[in-house]
């Protein structure tokens, strides 16, 4: 099955292609341009793949929560790309991603994702959870003392995971909590969850697919 995996929620962008057991990505650190970045991205990947958009099955997004506009644009882009050629387009929950990557094998891992300044996106996942796919959906939203509220109520300890949260670290540091930097979250990231909803999808379900944006975009009002 050939993928194209796109996540560009937060904190960095990257596209990736799996093809033949074979994985290509590109990444980049412009996160806020990403309207003019992620296309160069799937074009990189294509290339050094040696794959057209033509011979693609499916293709799969970071769904989010994160950054409104991002997500708006990787969707768009998303779905674009699979009107075009015809295939499906799944999309991916990004906090039991970013939690299925961590390298783990034991604890139970707390997800987090910056929302408004002060927030934060959090939800936590069992091993059983992360391993069998079943995840639950239950996104949280607090600041840091929610965060370190969350984590205590794991009665064997819990591995918190984001990307870009060094203020974090001083009172997770102070509750015992350890903190694991989620760099490793990237596009490829995506493909075993693809693989398994890839084949359960079709063209006919793509107006139906979705960000995750959890909060809606409230434009600013100028004077008053």
């Amino acid at each position: 099955m050939n993928i194209l995996a796109i996540e560009c929620t937060h904190a960095s962008i990257s596209a990736a292609l799996l093809t033949a057991g074979d994985v290509y990505e590109a990444q980049s650190t412009d996160w806020q341009k990403a309207a003019e970045t992620l296309v160069p991205l799937i074009g990189e990947v294509h290339e050094s793949a040696g794959l057209e958009r033509s011979a693609l099955d499916c293709i799969a997004f970071s769904s989010g929560p994160g950054s409104f506009t991002a997500l708006r644009i990787g969707i768009s882009i998303a779905k674009g790309i699979a009107w075009g050629i015809g295939v499906p387009l799944v999309a991916v929950p990004t906090m039991p991603a970013i939690a299925a990557a961590l390298d783990e094998p034991l604890l139970p891992v707390m997800t987090i994702i910056r929302s408004r300044k002060g927030e934060y996106y959090f939800a936590c996942y069992t091993r059983e959870e992360l391993s069998s796919g079943q995840w639950h959906d239950r996104v949280e939203r607090g600041d840091a003392g929610d965060l370190v509220a969350a984590a205590s109520l794991m009665p064997d300890g819990v591995v918190a995971a984001g990307r870009g949260l060094d203020e974090l670290q001083p009172f997770f540091a102070a509750s015992g909590i350890r903190f694991a930097g989620a760099d490793f979250f990237s596009a490829r990231s995506l493909f075993p969850f693809a693989e398994r909803l890839c084949p359960e999808s079709d063209f006919a379900g793509l107006n139906d697919v979705a960000p995750d944006y959890r909060q809606m975009f409230v434009p600013k009002v100028r004077g008053g």
